[in-house]
């Protein structure tokens, strides 16, 4: 096969190469490598990912052909850079050629067949939910199947349009290729580099399947956290209305259903809120727990605690949604036309008992720390939400990301702890507030941190924090890990061969 023109311009040595590329991409300012010849890449299509992949790549020093059927309408549409003709010149001169048609129009390109062999072809397009599940075949396997004499590689197909025409921006940074041909994707990685972005090598061809169906799932790492999130509020509204609206109704014949849109739901949200902070801390505790009982950190974790670990990053973002959503219902709670009756009965009642000051300096001070403390756990929680962001997250050591990850959000959860606390204050010991003999929110969502907290401080402790961090540096319990030596007969007798 022809070497592709981008490989070619490799320099010799890395130590020739300048701290910062003389040359920038004029799109973006990306100070990635471009080469010093302009290499000639086509286009096949010329839809709106076509235009968009011509814009980039005219950008990063490139020199396009696309190819159209109708080159005089479409011309308009790509950069004043790029040539636009018939498909047929387009894929005569370029070793790269990038395919961004349909699956269905694959075999309209078949007439260019004897043209296109030896060359290397860059599939680009991603099948609909039912195509991905009627073919069983993806469609860089089928574009290969058509073009048996070319080489075929999968990549951009996880780039948007929008992320070709913008720039690469963290999340759309990275490129997947794969291909059988280890020449073929050093080129298109190349490229990818070239264009700003970060080529990830995915293996063989046989990965295409597995990469095309990357674009059609719809946030999979937050399916769980969401369900998790979504069934805790139902548990804790219910429980809230029960409480709040039906007691009063059943028991004094108090209309209170017009709490439900807004007072039932600000007492329903700090609950989730605070639960959610509390499910991020718990599975770290019960890994801990099990390296412990283990007296190792090479066994795996089982698979549910695993995936709970996992998914920490989206349950925590989510307990920042709700406690934020708590904190903007807060604000409106004075708003409420229902809460000026209730100050005016008040007055009423106060000039009514000849009443000339309300004052309770317990219930002052109890106010006054508790919305202190809620707005310091609500900074720590946005904080930890700042930091989960690729950009910022990219910019901190594992040393510093770590602490703020794990230290100050644990310093988060005790804050919520105690504006939990300071909420309830003696109200948890007072029987009017067990409605239907049920006791109030706050005493329930006080149940797991508190656990939480009660653990960390023992695993705080010398005999186990010791123990602990000999762990994780590689101790094991039944002594240092023994190595065979490929002469112990003895010892390989005793060895499983699976």
């Amino acid at each position: 096969m022809a070497q592709s023109p981008v490989a070619g311009t490799a320099m010799s040595g890395e130590m020739d190469k300048p701290l910062i590329s003389r040359r920038l991409v004029d799109s973006d300012g990306s100070l990635a490598e471009v080469p010093k010849e302009a290499p000639k890449v086509g286009i096949l299509g010329s839809g709106d990912f076509a235009r968009s992949l011509a814009t980039r790549l005219v950008g990063s020093g490139f020199s396009v052909v696309v190819g159209s059927r109708n080159p005089k309408r479409t011309a308009g549409l790509f950069p004043s850079l790029a040539q636009v003709t018939f498909q047929e010149e387009a894929v005569s001169s370029p070793e790269v050629i990038f395919v961004a048609v349909f699956r269905e129009h694959y075999s309209s390109l078949c007439s260019l067949a004897d043209q296109l062999a030896g060359k290397i072809l860059v599939d680009v397009s991603n099948p609909t939910e039912k195509e991905h599940l009627q073919h069983r075949q993806s469609n860089a396997e089928y574009l290969a199947s058509l073009f048996p004499a070319c080489t075929v590689v999968k990549a951009f197909n996880v780039i948007s349009a929008w992320a070709l025409q913008a720039g690469p921006r963290d999340g759309n940074r990275q490129v997947l290729i794969c291909s059988d041909q280890p020449e073929a994707k050093r080129t298109i990685s190349e490229m990818a580099r070239a264009m700003g972005f970060t080529p990830l090598d995915m293996g063989s061809l046989a990965s295409a399947r597995e990469v095309e169906a990357i674009p059609l799932r719809l946030l999979p790492s937050w399916k769980v956290p969401t369900l998790l999130a979504l069934g805790l509020f139902v548990c804790f509204y219910t429980y809230n209305f029960i409480r709040d609206v039906l007691q009063p109704y059943i028991r004094k014949d108090e209309n209170k259903f017009y709490k439900m849109p807004l007072s039932v739901v600000n007492t329903t949200l700090p609950c989730v809120a605070y639960v959610l902070l509390s499910l991020v801390y718990l599975p770290g505790m019960l890994a801990a727990a099990l390296q412990l009982r283990r007296g190792t950190k090479y066994q795996r974790f089982p698979d549910w605690l695993d995936h709970w670990l996992q998914h920490r990053k989206q349950i925590g973002l989510l307990s920042f949604f709700f406690a934020m959503l708590h904190a903007l219902y807060s604000f409106c709670l004075p708003l409420r036309r229902s809460h000026r009756y209730d100050l005016v009965n008040l007055a009423v009642k106060q000039v009514l008992a000849n009443k000339s000051r309300l004052w309770v300096e317990e219930e002052v001070w109890r106010m006054e720390i508790y919305l202190s403390l809620g707005v310091l756990a609500l900074g720590m929680l946005s904080l930890l939400a700042v930091t989960s962001l690729p950009s910022i997250a990219n910019s901190l050591n594992w040393k510093e990301f770590s602490f703020v990850q794990s230290t100050l959000g644990f310093v988060a959860l005790m804050l919520s702890t105690m504006h939990t606390l300071t909420y309830g204050w003696t109200r948890a010991f007072e029987e009017n507030h067990y409605k239907f003999y049920l006791p109030p929110t706050f005493t329930l969502t006080l149940l797991l941190p508190c656990v939480i907290i009660l653990a960390k401080g023992l695993f705080l402790l010398p005999c186990l924090s010791r123990r602990l961090t000999k762990i994780r540096r590689g101790w094991e319990k039944d002594g240092a890990v023994k190595f065979m030596l490929p002469g112990d007969h003895t010892q390989g007798e005793k060895t499983s061969h699976v």
